[in-house]
């Protein structure tokens, strides 16, 4: 009988130093079809109507999951140390900083 080995397989991941800067983002569109999510990352500034989205995610439902997953068990770790993060009142965003509600529906 053969015997079974285990070895893990590492995964050699590049960060560039572009890539590594990261890029900011205050707002997040959430859009779906049946075979993908598309996250939109967008920088919103005060008194400048216009936003570019920075960065486009496309995702698979699974990966989705796992993604909210991962997010959940790190919220949770940060406010087992930090405290509770704390929503805005009624989940809304202000567009403009100051004016009338985004709804995040």
């Amino acid at each position: 009988m053969a015997e079974e080995t285990s070895h893990e397989e590492q995964l050699n991941i590049e960060l560039t130093e572009d890539v590594a800067e990261g890029i900011y983002s205050n707002l997040a569109i959430i859009t779906h079809s049946d075979a993908e999510f598309v996250l939109d990352f967008i920088k919103m500034l005060p008194g400048i109507p216009k936003a570019k989205v920075k960065a486009r995610i496309i995702l698979t439902p699974t990966h989705a999951k796992r993604l909210l997953r991962a997010l959940k068990d790190n919220i949770s770790k940060f406010e087992a140390i930090h405290g509770t993060v704390e929503e805005a009142p009624g989940g809304d965003f202000p567009m403009n900083f100051g004016g009338g509600p985004f709804p995040m529906a």
